[in-house]
This record gives structure tokens, C-alpha cells and sequence, in this order.
């Protein structure tokens, strides 16, 4: 029989999830007070700012529980946080998570859950240091708060791309809208959890790491994640900066994965990489002078790709994509809202 939370209550769930992070999960140094106590502690480093950041993830809203395992469920949400983290050069260190469960929830999945939060922090030496268990009458929900650190000085923010820049960006944006879209058309039997786009949905790849390099080499002017999708969130960076900008629509990237997923939706390929889309890649802004260290420091890391496609203009807020017959098209940055259809 299946053991489920009403089984062992509340503070039973608190001794399952304290001895798995013993056992499975890392001690951050600097660290003074951990879990088992009203609030936990740290010292900060000296020399360096802490950052702080909170996601929350709605059953229904930011995932579907029939499409996506318990383990790569607490991937996906941790993947979110450690993104905000990486997307202004910074390092995760400790993570508080609270959850909203239902009683008939399966201890097995809250167990699978925090293995896969403990899998994305522990390469970086993060650790969870606490959280909050509570019952929920609606949709079960997870909520972290994640605080890391970067050097003093060296926070790379959204509001500071300068005319003339070079606008790059990593990886391939909208292959998850795309797996998302797969999701919701397929058949109640269809088997999609290996399709590598249903992948990029369920468990995308933040660019920590990668920020946190770019953010190092001194090259970048600004740097944000692609939470809100590629546009949604170039127009944060325009906004914020007081910029415009200037894309070259032949040089988007798509990855052959896309492509086929596109056709396959009867989409323009284009459209995904652009709309809403959750992926955590990073646009990145700096001086055409400095492209090529951005590209080494990346490549120094990883295999991730870095596409330059366009240019930061004068006009304020305004977005142009030049097309490839060499017209243009003004677009709208619009991205993720909660709030409105476009967060659907």
C-alpha cells in the first residue's frame, strides 16, 4: 500500500526530507544554522553582495503532473531559481523551500521532489537550509526562495546595454513552448517524456555556470534569462535601459529539434523562438569588440551555443526584425504575464 502524507503528518514528512538531505545533499560553507530550528543562518563572504530570489511553481499553471516525474519536477522548479541567480553572474548557495501538498500525496513523490531540488544545487555546494509544509485544499504549488552571491561590483543587471551593442543569446529560445505545445495536442496515451523538446519543458537547463563566466570576463553590458521568453524579456532589458533593438531574423537560432517540432505544430519556427517560452537561455549585450571573449568564455565551460543576432539602437523600446529579404517588421516585447492570456 502506497504511503501517502496523512500517514505520518506533518512533522513525520519533516524527519523523511531532514535525513534525505543529510544523506543526499551537500553542507555550504558558512553555514551556521541549518534546519531543525525556527529560522537558519549564515555568514556572508566578505567581499561579496547576496542575492536573493523566489520562484513559484502552481500544479496546472507551470506544469502538468501527468506529463512530468516527481524527480524532474524538483529539477525544473530549482532550475528556475538557480537561472535568476546565473542571469547576473552570481553563485546559488542556499535554497528554502515550501510546499503546498495535498494529504493523499505520495510520500515518494515529496521524497523524489527533493532529490531532484538536491541534484541542481549540489553541483554548485548549495545546500536547503529550510522551508514550509502546508496542506492544500486546491493545487499543491512549491515555492523557493534562493540566495547566492556574487562578487562585490560585479552583478551584471538588466538596465545597463549600451547603443551599438551586440545582442547575443545562448542555446536555442523556444524549443519549450514548443514541448509544451506537444504536450497539450498529444494523444491520452501518447508516450512524449523522451521527446528532446518535451525535455526542454519539463527539465530545462539554466546557464549558471555560463553567466557567471560571461559576468567574470568583464565583457558584458547587461544579461538577462529567457524566463518570459525571448522577446518578453529583450523588452525588459530595452525598457530598463532606455534602448531599442534590432534583430536579423536569419541569424535566430533553430535547432533541428524545433524545426521538426514546428512542422509538426504547422508553426513558423520563428514564432517559437521569439513568443513565450520558459527556456533559460541568456541574452547577452556587450560591444561588438567583445563578442569574441563572450564566445570564449562560454566555450571554455560547455558545448552550449552563443548566437549573435542583432544590434541595441537609439529608439527607445522600440523591437525591429529585419527579415530576410532584407525588409523589417516593429514588434511587440511582449512575454509570460500571469495575469493575462499571454501567460496561458
Amino acid at each position: 500500500m502506497t504511503e501517502i502524507l496523512a500517514d505520518i503528518g506533518e512533522f513525520g514528512l519533516i524527519d523523511r526530507i531532514h535525513e534525505l538531505l543529510q544523506k543526499e545533499g551537500v553542507q555550504t560553507p558558512g553555514l551556521t544554522l541549518g534546519i531543525g530550528d525556527d529560522t537558519a543562518s549564515f555568514l556572508p563572504h566578505a567581499g561579496y553582495e547576496v542575492l536573493v530570489t523566489c520562484d513559484c511553481m502552481v500544479e496546472g499553471r507551470h506544469y502538468l503532473p501527468q506529463h512530468i516525474t516527481p524527480l524532474d519536477l524538483g529539477r525544473r522548479a530549482m532550475v528556475l531559481n538557480i537561472s535568476d541567480i546565473g542571469a547576473v553572474g552570481g553563485k546559488p548557495l542556499y535554497a528554502l523551500v515550501s510546499l503546498g501538498l495535498r494529504s493523499d500525496t505520495p510520500i515518494s513523490d515529496v521524497e523524489a521532489m527533493y532529490r531532484g531540488f538536491v541534484a541542481e544545487l549540489n553541483p554548485f555546494e548549495a545546500s536547503i537550509i529550510g522551508g514550509n509544509l502546508t496542506k492544500s485544499e486546491g493545487r499543491p504549488f512549491i515555492d523557493i526562495t534562493l540566495i547566492g552571491e556574487v562578487e562585490y561590483g560585479k552583478t551584471v543587471r538588466r538596465s545597463t546595454a549600451k547603443v551599438g551593442d551586440a545582442i547575443l543569446v545562448t542555446g536555442y529560445p523556444g524549443q519549450s513552448a514548443a514541448g509544451l505545445q506537444l504536450l497539450l495536442q498529444a494523444q491520452p496515451n501518447a508516450d512524449l517524456l523522451s521527446h528532446p523538446l518535451v525535455r526542454a519543458y519539463n527539465i530545462p537547463s539554466h546557464r549558471a555556470w555560463e553567466g557567471r563566466a560571461i559576468a567574470q570576463s568583464g565583457c558584458v553590458t547587461a544579461m538577462i534569462d529567457t524566463s518570459d521568453g525571448f522577446l518578453g524579456d529583450l523588452g525588459h532589458i530595452c525598457k530598463e535601459s532606455a534602448v531599442g533593438a534590432e534583430l536579423i531574423q536569419e541569424k535566430l537560432p533553430i535547432s533541428e529539434a524545433l524545426r521538426q517540432g514546428a512542422q509538426k505544430l504547422g508553426q513558423d519556427p520563428y514564432d517559437l523562438v521569439l513568443k513565450d517560452s520558459d527556456d533559460y537561455e541568456l541574452i547577452i549585450t556587450c560591444s561588438p569588440d567583445h563578442v569574441d571573449q563572450i564566445y570564449s568564455a562560454v566555450v571554455a565551460l560547455s558545448d552550449v551555443p552563443v548566437t549573435e543576432v542583432g544590434r541595441i539602437t537609439d529608439m527607445a523600446r522600440q523591437i525591429k526584425l529585419i527579415l530576410r529579404d532584407g525588409t523589417w517588421s516593429e514588434i511587440s516585447p511582449a512575454g509570460w504575464d500571469h495575469f493575462t492570456e499571454s501567460g496561458g
